[in-house]
């Protein structure tokens, strides 16, 4: 399952790994979120926690953040991930280099901090 995590600025959406995360979380959640913010904003931050309680994603759910991620490449600004989940910390920093955006790792005990780093105003504003 997927929730939205609430009290960010605008800009800014946060979603929260609960449990097994299916492509039907993707489609119900965070797809029209982020088509809806894309709407209004031509650069968005992303904070995504997959916190102790994260069982895994089905396969559907893995290809439905790979093509989401692809349609809007260049319009991440900021990306937290916020886990410590080994397998997905390993290819974050494995990968992180390809995030189309400034990227940032935070473990689940870091959560305020990645939430205040991705609240950041831009420098220069």
């Amino acid at each position: 399952m997927i929730e939205q995590m609430q009290g960010l600025p605008a800009g800014t959406l946060g979603f929260r790994a609960i449990g097994q995360v299916t492509a039907a979380d993707y489609e119900r959640v965070i797809v029209p979120d982020v088509e809806a913010a894309f709407a209004l904003n031509r650069k968005l931050r992303l904070i995504y926690h997959i916190g102790e309680d994260f069982t895994g994603f089905d396969p559907g759910a893995m290809w439905d953040d790979a093509k989401l991620g692809m349609r809007h490449l260049s319009g991440w600004d900021r990306v937290a991930l916020v886990t410590d989940v080994p397998w997905l910390r390993m290819t974050a920093t494995a990968m992180g280099f390809a995030v189309p955006a400034e990227f940032r790792l935070f473990g689940n005990a870091q959560l305020a901090e990645a939430r205040s780093w991705i609240s950041e105003l831009p420098r220069g504003e």
